[in-house]
């Protein structure tokens, strides 16, 4: 895989604002330079001239004085809506604030390019604060280097500074193209004894200092991360560098270090434009300490359309070797104690008394009331652990099979603070799993097994089987190779001097330098276990889960583990995931969830304090200053400074848009907003797009609240505007009447079949039960007899209930059978007495089973009939349209719902990963006007049960031949056998709508989309 890039603006607003600053310079080529200082020497040969250096980047024209540098910078400030500097502060330096994740290290890449072209500067040194970032930035370099090639023509001579290599020092001087230097801190940040090879004056280096090299090449200092590279003493030496312009750009800058800010994209206006994940926690709440209470853990709870809700619970179970804890789909009235092997811990209420999809919540009937993600009782540091690991896996799944027919591979990552709680070695050497790799082969093994019972063979659930559970994780760790023998092994990170990052380049080389290799999916690695250090430098744009084992202590910021996997995902071309690629919502799709080892709302409120922290200077409220001395353009791009009467005006015009109240932005303006229905005063109309970006510089602490992973449960709302869509209303007229049936067939034909039947098919089990036999032992207390000690178990039988014509319970045989298959008891009598005596004698045997099985076959035979001789009549009465708002349904997102955008309702409920695919393309489609899943309010009458087709589909006109369509989909058309009820209710479905529409309407049984445009198209 290739990892694509293209251009996007925001990134070229970054470069452009750079430049504008030293508008007025004029192109000019490197300057000739000589060991005693800077001369505008003739250009002669390197090789020949004995004082040649190489060259450096030009100083500023004499015209370009410090005051028009200052207008220069405030307006790029005025333009990006920033505070105007009153002075140049520190001289040359540039600030850019970029939120993590976006691509700073393109843009910084991009502006080299830009100053190059512009003015002919040349000389650039990056500066990294650790050996992780040095990596990640020396591979952006490389797999951006065709990208900027192809936009300038040219490509950048790039290399990380190596005392050990000192000739590239010389080929950074004497080059006269693009040259960037990639150096951390700690290669010249130290004095004294520990002073660095980079100050000394070296025999192997010509007796010169490298330090004085670089310096006479008046570099550009681009500084990446400045809050953790410029301490006190690291100012001072990067004064050694002899800069000519320092641009400073992070995501966190500290406020006391701000120089000139000419560019600002923070959290909050990458989250509102969607250049980020949206973010997302699960979190999990220990709430209980003593084992006086029964152990509990809540996963999720799962409601579906109508039917009562039910939960994933975990809790302890007594097992032959000892009590193991295990998960179970729990119900109303489910009773812990007799499921637990009456575990003395669930003996007083354990009893579910209700399960609330409202909050997320089961209680039980001796008041304990537990909500999802919450564990109470007794639980182990190694048991949170391992439900950490599995709740991870579960969000990798869910994920995963969301994005598998989109091309998107996912992965996953684990923080840990040890690497022997990921992988040991024995005396030989050999590998094997620590805890946690056993924790997650286990749990990964587990939910593998359960998911193949839950949705069959579908491509998604192969791609899951053919990978090995050993082979999907690996860890990135620092590596130490034994001299002797060779072998390699991954120990914990040496730490840098005062830092937290590893200073082992080795423990980044598979991470950082096989990127594209993590994204492609023939690379089975999708989980990731590294050491905590590793929190800056390096992340992956298809990271959709962070799971930190550990304690998140003070010195780790929430901002920091998240910014591992906040940009925006690749697909199997390496092509971003963004809005122009997706044509849809991209945080439908780009979610990062965080899986806390807090509760939710403790991991929210804690982001949200530090994201309120990094826009602390945004403006809370709306006022007229707010809009004073900002640059606003109209359409053709004119742009004016706002004075104070038109800030006024302004201000009045949201007021009486109903916009503002208090100060405050209202609902009213979110909503025309999304519209982009926006209306401004009339004055500056013109204008609407620059006063809204003002307005959005507004901070809004909703928008910076991560989702809580856990609250899927949804209800569906119908969209009044779809419903009164007139495309909605035409299909609804075409499919909205009822039908009633006639059908006529050979009650002699329906017996004989029916008596083939059962005595071809009619099986049915017998009852059976256990007998197991035990011995009375000496008794030494009453004790032994209280606990059933005293029998010893020797041995156990199954035998065959016998169940005798004189038994107390009777069964109405032939009633039953009349009333599960409509026919007369003369014709039920005649069935039975048909069959052969073996067949008839199993009655006996289990009563209610040949009750069921028997029914079952007649119907079958009776819709081979009924589909040959069933004829439907247009009646004059109509379905309303309050059948599409009761009852209300419910369903879980990611389980059984997803959003939908042409649906009538805001959701769609699904019951199939079929449908849910079915449902994805409609949604998505340009042919597509509006669509129904129908509800169980619609339906058809048929001799053998009610009908409920799938969907109706209003199509654009012109778009396709049949303009409405009732869908059925069903799964692999090619492999299905229908039943020959469903047959039969299909065919009877064909009768119904041929007799109430017109040609207008279609109704077909299709397996995919394709196949549904297949029908249309014709």
């Amino acid at each position: 895989m290739k990892l694509q890039f293209k251009h996007q603006k925001f990134q070229a607003d970054a470069a452009k604002a750079v430049c504008d600053v030293f508008a007025g310079q004029p192109y000019l080529t490197p300057t000739y330079m000589v060991d005693k200082g800077i001369d505008n020497a003739p250009q002669m040969s390197m090789t020949f001239e004995k004082n040649f250096i190489g060259w450096g980047n030009q100083r500023l024209v004499p015209e370009l004085n410090e005051n028009i540098i200052l207008e220069n910078l405030n307006k790029v400030q005025r333009s990006n809506q920033i505070e105007p500097s009153k002075q140049l502060e520190g001289r040359y330096n540039l600030t850019i604030e970029m939120e993590t994740g976006v691509g700073k290290t393109y843009t910084y890449i991009k502006t080299m390019y830009e100053l190059n072209k512009r003015y002919g500067w040349s000389k650039f040194i990056v500066i990294v604060p650790s050996v992780a970032i040095r990596e990640g930035v020396f591979k952006s370099f490389q797999i951006t280097q065709d990208h900027f090639a192809g936009d300038y023509g040219k490509k950048i001579r790039f290399f990380i500074y190596n005392s050990a290599q000192l000739t590239e020092i010389d080929r950074f001087a004497s080059d006269s193209a693009i040259n960037v230097m990639i150096i951390n801190s700690q290669a010249f940040n130290a004095k004294g004894k520990d002073a660095r090879r980079i100050y000394m004056k070296l025999d192997e280096f010509r007796s010169r200092r490298p330090i004085d090299i670089i310096a006479k090449t008046n570099p550009i200092l681009i500084i990446d991360e400045p809050q953790s590279v410029e301490g006190k003493q690291t100012k001072e030496r990067l004064k050694e560098f002899n800069p000519f312009i320092t641009l400073r750009y992070s995501a966190t800058h500290k406020k006391d270090n701000l120089y000139n800010m000419v560019y600002r994209l923070d959290a909050m206006e990458a989250y509102n434009k969607k250049l980020v994940k949206k973010i997302a926690a699960k979190g999990i709440s220990v709430t209980g300490s003593t084992a006086t209470e029964g152990y509990l853990y809540l996963a999720c709870l799962y409601l579906s359309g109508d039917k009562a809700p039910t939960a994933a619970l975990e809790f302890d179970v007594k097992g032959a070797t000892g009590v193991r804890k295990v998960t179970r789909r729990i119900t109303e009235g489910y009773n812990l104690f007799a499921n637990s092997g009456e575990l003395e811990e669930y003996k007083n209420g354990y009893t579910v008394k209700a399960i609330d999809g409202r909050d997320n919540s089961v209680s039980f009937i001796n008041g304990i009331k537990i909500f999802a993600g919450d564990v109470i009782g007794a639980v182990s540091e190694e048991q949170l652990r391992r439900i950490q690991i599995r709740e991870t896996i579960l969000s990798h799944f869910e994920r995963e099979r969301q994005l598998f027919y989109k091309g998107i591979k996912v992965l996953s990552l684990f923080f840990i603070d040890e690497v022997a709680k990921y992988k040991q070695y024995d005396a030989s050497g050999n590998p094997m799993n620590g805890i946690y790799g056993e924790m997650f082969e286990e749990e990964y093994l587990a939910i593998i097994d359960s998911m193949q019972r839950e949705i069959g063979d579908e491509d998604y659930m192969k791609y899951l089987i053919s990978i090995p559970a050993a082979a999907t994780h690996q860890g990135y760790f620092s590596i130490d190779k034994n001299k002797k023998t060779g072998q390699e092994r991954f120990v914990d990170s040496k730490l840098e001097r005062g830092s937290t990052e590893s200073s082992d380049s080795n423990a980044y080389d598979l991470i950082m330098k096989n990127k594209e290799r993590l994204l492609d999916r023939k690379e089975p690695v999708r989980f990731i276990f590294s050491h905590s250090a590793l929190r800056e430098g390096w992340d992956n744009p298809n990271v959709f889960q962070i799971c930190t084992l550990k304690q998140s202590g003070s010195d780790v910021r929430k901002r920091q583990e998240v910014g591992r996997g906040l940009r925006l995902s690749v697909n199997q071309s390496g092509e971003r995931m963004d809005t122009n690629l997706l044509g849809e919502d991209v945080h439908n799709i780009n979610v990062l969830t965080v899986i806390a080892n807090e509760s939710y709302d403790s991991f929210a409120k804690g982001l949200q304090t530090e994201l309120a922290e990094a826009v602390a200077d945004r403006p809370r409220m709306v006022t007229i200053d707010l809009f004073k001395n900002k640059v606003i353009k109209d359409k053709a791009g004119a742009e004016q400074v706002v004075d104070m009467d038109m800030a006024q005006l302004i201000y009045e015009g949201l007021i009486s848009n109903g916009y503002i109240k208090k100060g405050i932005l209202t609902d009213k303006y979110y909503e025309d907003k999304k519209n982009g229905k926006i209306e401004i005063a009339e004055e500056v109309q013109d204008c609407t797009e620059s006063i809204v970006a003002i307005l959005d510089s507004i901070y809004d602490s909703r928008a910076m609240l991560p989702e809580n992973a856990r609250d899927k449960n949804i209800e569906l709302r119908i969209d009044k505007k779809k419903l009164e869509m007139a495309a909605f209303k035409k299909l609804w007229e075409q499919i909205n009447i009822r039908s009633a049936y006639v059908v006529a067939f050979d009650t002699d034909e329906l017996i004989k079949k029916s008596i083939a039947a059962l005595n071809k098919d009619l099986r049915v089990s017998k009852i059976f039960f256990k007998v197991q036999y035990g011995t009375l032992i000496d008794i030494k207390s009453k004790a032994d007899l209280q606990n059933g000690v005293a029998f010893v178990k020797e041995t156990g039988e199954l035998a065959a209930a016998q169940l005798s014509s004189n038994s107390s319970v009777k069964y109405d045989l032939i009633g039953k059978v009349v009333a599960e298959t409509g026919l007369t008891r003369a014709a039920v009598v005649r069935v039975l007495k048909g069959i052969e005596k073996s067949v008839f004698e199993q009655f006996k045997n289990n009563p209610e089973e040949f009750i069921i099985k028997a029914s079952n076959l007649i119907n079958e035979q009776k819709a081979t009939v009924i589909i040959q001789h069933i004829t439907y009549d247009k009646m004059d009465a109509v379905y309303d349209t309050s059948i599409f708002t009761e009852p209300t349904m419910k369903g879980c997102l990611g389980i059984n719902a997803m959003a939908a955008k042409k649906h009538l309702y805001d959701h769609i409920l699904y019951d199939s990963a079929n449908e849910r695919d079915f449902a994805e393309n409609l949604d998505t489609s340009e042919e597509v006007a509006v669509y129904v899943k129908l509800p169980n309010g619609f339906y058809i009458t048929t001799p053998v049960g009610k009908y409920n087709p799938d969907w109706a589909i209003a199509f654009n006109e012109g778009k396709v031949k049949h303009i409405y369509f009732v869908a059925e989909t069903k799964g692999s058309m090619s492999s299905m056998q229908l039943r020959m009820i469903e047959e039969a209710k299909i065919s009877c479905a064909r009768e119904h709508f041929k007799a109430i529409s017109t040609d207008n309407v279609k109704y077909d049984v299709v397996d995919s989309y394709e196949a549904l445009m297949n029908k249309v198209m014709r």
